[in-house]
C-alpha cells in the first residue's frame, strides 16, 4: 500500500477543513424541529434568496431532499418523467415507489438529457387507464453522464414542455454547483425553470452533510413536513448548517480547481493503452473510463493497493470523482497508478 491515499471514490469524501470546523463550533444553535436553530433558519434564508425562491428547507442528504420535493408534488399513482439514469430512480432504494408510490416514463438521451419533444411524445393521455403524468425531474450535473452540465436553453425547452402539459418540475440539483462553475450560470437562473431545487452541500462544498429544498411557502411548508415524516428533522443542526453555510460562501469559486484536476486525470488517462476514455466528455469534475478486456473491479483492487481509490460502476466502467480532497499531487499519483495498472493493453 502506497504512503499516501488518493480518494477519488466520490466528492462525498471530502473532509470539513479547519475553518469550516471553525465556523461549526461557533454557530449560534437552538432547536430546529422546534424552529428556532437561528444558523438553520440563516442557511435557509440564504438558499432561499440563492436560487430565487420563497422559502427553502434544510435536510440531511440529497436523496432526502429529492424524495421530499417528489412526495409533496405527487400523489400515489402518477408518473414521474425522468432519465433512465437519474439518481432518483438508480440510487435512491427504489424511494419513489415506496415513499410517494410512483411509477417512471424514461428518457434514454446520451449523458442523460433528453428533448422537449420527447417530454411531448411522453405524456400520458388523459384517461383512466393510464397513470397520471405529474412532474418531470431533471439531474444537472448529470452523474452517470459523466458530470455532464444542461444546456440552460435546452433546459428552459424540457421544463416549458413538461408545464405545457401541466406537469410540476424538480431539479434534482445535487451538483448545481459544479454546473454554475462551469457554465457562469447563478444558481437562480437555473432555478427559474423548476417548482423545486434540491443542491447538496456534501460534496463539492465539502460540508459533512446537508442539503437544501427550495421552492414556494407552501410547497415548502410540505416538505418540512415529509421531513420529519421520514425522521430527518433534527434539533441542534446549527452545527451543519454552519458548515454549509461556510461552504456556500468559501468553496464555490474553487470549484473550478476540481473540473481542471478532472480534464488533467482524463489526459493521464486517455493516454494508457488499457483504458478508453473521451476527454472531450470531461466536462466538470466526474471521470468515467472504460478498461476493455478488464474486469474493473479488479481494476480497482489493484488501484487500492497503489494507494488510489476509484469505483467500478460496470464489469468494465470505473469511475473517479475530483473534489477539495484530492490537489495536484494527488492527480500525479492517480495517474502514476493508473499507467502502472493499464500501461499496456489487455490482451486480444
Amino acid at each position: 500500500m502506497a504512503d499516501t491515499t488518493v480518494d477519488l471514490r466520490s466528492d462525498t469524501v471530502t473532509q470539513p477543513t479547519p475553518a469550516m470546523r471553525e465556523a461549526m463550533m461557533a454557530a449560534p444553535l437552538g432547536d430546529d424541529v422546534l424552529g428556532d436553530d437561528p444558523t438553520v433558519i440563516e442557511l435557509q434564508n440564504a438558499c432561499a434568496d440563492l436560487f430565487g425562491k420563497d422559502a427553502a428547507c434544510f435536510v440531511p442528504s440529497g436523496s432526502m431532499a429529492n424524495q421530499a420535493a417528489i412526495r409533496v408534488q405527487t400523489v400515489p399513482g402518477d408518473e414521474i418523467l425522468a432519465h433512465e439514469y437519474s439518481h432518483i430512480y438508480q440510487y435512491e432504494s427504489g424511494g419513489p415507489a415506496a415513499i410517494s408510490g410512483c411509477t417512471f416514463a424514461f428518457f434514454r438521451g446520451d449523458r442523460g438529457m433528453f428533448t422537449a419533444e420527447e417530454v411531448d411524445a411522453a405524456i400520458r393521455p388523459d384517461d383512466h387507464h393510464f397513470p397520471r403524468s405529474r412532474l418531470l425531474v431533471v439531474e444537472n450535473t448529470h452523474n452517470k453522464g459523466g458530470g455532464a452540465v444542461w444546456p440552460i436553453e435546452q433546459l428552459e425547452a424540457v421544463t416549458t414542455a413538461a408545464r405545457g402539459h401541466g406537469l410540476k418540475c424538480h431539479l434534482d440539483g445535487a451538483r448545481l454547483w459544479n454546473a454554475c462553475a462551469a457554465s457562469g450560470i447563478e444558481p437562480a437562473q437555473w432555478a427559474s425553470h423548476f417548482d423545486t431545487v434540491s443542491a447538496c452541500f456534501s460534496k463539492g462544498l465539502g460540508a459533512p452533510a446537508g442539503s437544501i429544498v427550495v421552492g414556494d411557502h407552501e410547497t415548502i411548508r410540505h416538505v418540512h413536513r415529509i421531513r420529519k415524516m421520514l425522521g430527518g428533522a433534527m434539533r441542534q443542526s446549527g452545527f451543519l448548517a454552519a458548515a454549509a453555510l461556510h461552504g456556500i460562501n468559501h468553496h464555490r469559486d474553487r470549484l473550478t480547481e476540481d473540473h481542471e484536476r478532472a480534464r488533467r486525470l482524463a489526459e493521464g488517462i486517455a493516454e494508457c493503452p488499457g483504458a478508453s476514455l473521451d476527454v472531450s466528455s470531461v466536462e466538470t469534475n466526474i471521470v468515467y473510463f472504460d478498461v476493455p478486456g478488464r474486469v474493473a473491479a479488479d481494476v480497482q483492487s489493484e488501484l487500492d493497493a497503489m494507494g488510489v481509490r476509484m469505483l467500478w460502476t460496470g464489469p468494465s466502467r470505473m469511475r473517479a470523482v475530483v473534489s477539495l480532497a484530492v490537489d495536484d499531487a494527488g492527480i500525479d499519483q492517480a495517474i502514476e497508478a493508473l499507467h502502472a495498472c493499464l500501461g499496456a493493453a489487455a490482451p486480444a
